[in-house]
């Protein structure tokens, strides 16, 4: 064979070789895919699917502003960086089309997707973990069974180190595998479902506890509140932190309901909960909730009467000049306007955060579900200094909180400044 006749073999050789390992690739990557799941469901078991990824508040992270439902897109802020909510409808390029319900119930408590990557913990496998597989499935097949949405996921913007994820697998073992501990005391039949519905499905604890340095749950603090995750602290949702602020099972229903209560009416973050998921589940679960909120032992709410002693002076001038318009003179309130003061939850807390957030950056229009609606509440930041800020939050504290507790320039400066990160 002639030298060029060589050449030519070697080519064929080498072309087939590559050919192969193409073919390989493909299928490997085909197998990697896997087929296109289709799910048989019941009307009757569609609608258990339902409740239960209500009761699991899937759409609030899953579901963008204005889009489709499920299909993702919605950011989520953590202290490492901007997660976005993924597409967990069932398309099968962008979603979760090709799962099956192993792959499903694998990824929803163990936090590892069907491809081996593992997920943030921004989804809350950690509290997900204890949900029976019996629910998984019935969620599943809810979630097989919406309009399938070919919508990309969006990227994620994590700082370094957090953004490798296989650092993850140390992080799963040192924090996912933790059981929940209770945060009240109970053993009653409401109180077991009300902690299901509590720690797991509603995954409470997920915004509601404090966080160590790694973004781990401090388990030893259940429920205790937590001032990292956004604008708005989490307040303190144990027994004695609710009966503190004057809670009674009465009024934690209506507000899980609703979002309104004699205490306080829901916003950001928690109007989305409420919105979709404790507003649409039975009068029992919420029985059961505000058991285990409380424990089968609640502790007796706490009276707060108003202080009219704390009366003239500059920072009264501020509300009059401020607030009473819509908050009535003597923090009457008006109904669908603006709350009541007198029994406001977030003037009886210990911690002024969310108070001085509200005078800085005001509240947008509440819709609550069904017909009723809150108006706005303007932001003064632009009208009012550290100090003007300060003095009126400590005012209206002393006055209707029965807080004693001066509301410093510092608190007041350093949630001013971090407005640009939220």
């Amino acid at each position: 064979m002639t030298r060029v006749g060589m050449k030519r073999v070697f080519a064929w050789l080498v072309l087939i070789v590559i050919v192969v390992v193409l073919a390989n690739l493909l299928l490997g990557w085909h197998a990697r895919r896997g087929p296109v799941q289709h799910v048989a469901a019941t009307a009757e078991q569609l609608a258990h699917g339902r409740y239960l990824t209500d009761a699991a508040d899937c759409a609030a992270c899953h579901t963008a502003p204005g889009g489709a439902p499920f299909a993702g897109g919605y950011a989520m802020r953590t202290p490492f960086g901007t997660i976005h909510g993924t597409n967990i409808t069932p398309d099968p390029d962008h979603g979760i089309g090709r799962y099956t319900a192993d792959e499903f119930f694998h990824a929803l408590t163990r936090g590892e997707a069907r491809d081996g990557h593992q997920l943030y913990p921004a989804m809350p496998y950690a509290s997900y973990r204890t949900i029976p597989r019996e629910d998984s499935d019935a969620i599943y097949a809810y979630l097989m069974n919406q309009p399938a949405v070919a919508q990309p996921n969006a990227e994620n913007d994590v700082q370094f180190p957090a953004n490798f994820r296989t650092a993850l697998h140390g992080w799963n073992l040192l924090f996912a595998a933790r059981d929940i501990p209770a945060a009240s005391s109970g053993a009653s039949a409401r109180w077991q479902r009300g902690r299901y519905l509590v720690d797991t499905l509603g995954h409470c604890g997920e915004c509601h506890t404090p966080r160590g340095a790694l973004g781990q749950m401090k388990l030893d603090r259940p429920l205790s509140g937590n001032s990292d995750l956004g604008r708005f602290a989490a307040p303190d949702i144990t027994p004695a932190g609710l009966a503190a602020r004057g809670w009674d099972a009465a009024m934690l229903r209506d507000y899980l309901s609703t979002g309104m209560s004699k205490r306080a009416v829901a916003s950001n973050e928690m109007l989305m909960v409420v919105g979709l998921s404790t507003s649409r589940l039975s009068e029992d679960d919420l029985a059961a909730m505000t058991t285990y909120l409380l424990g089968d032992t609640p502790p007796a709410p706490k009276t707060i009467a108003m202080n009219a002693a704390i009366g003239e002076g500059p920072a009264q001038r501020s509300y009059f000049n401020l607030c009473a318009g819509c908050h009535g003179k003597d923090g009457q309130g008006v109904p669908n306007v603006a709350v009541s003061l007198r029994e406001s939850s977030s003037l009886r807390e210990a911690d002024p955060h969310n108070l001085i957030v509200a005078i800085l950056d005001g509240l947008p229009v509440h819709d609550f579900p069904g017909i009723a609606r809150m108006q706005d509440m303007p932001g003064f930041a632009d009208d009012l200094s550290d100090a003007e800020v300060a003095a009126l939050a400590t005012w209206l504290r002393q006055r209707h909180g029965g807080q004693t507790a001066a509301v410093t320039e510092a608190a007041v400066r350093e949630l001013r400044n971090a407005r640009s990160r939220h």
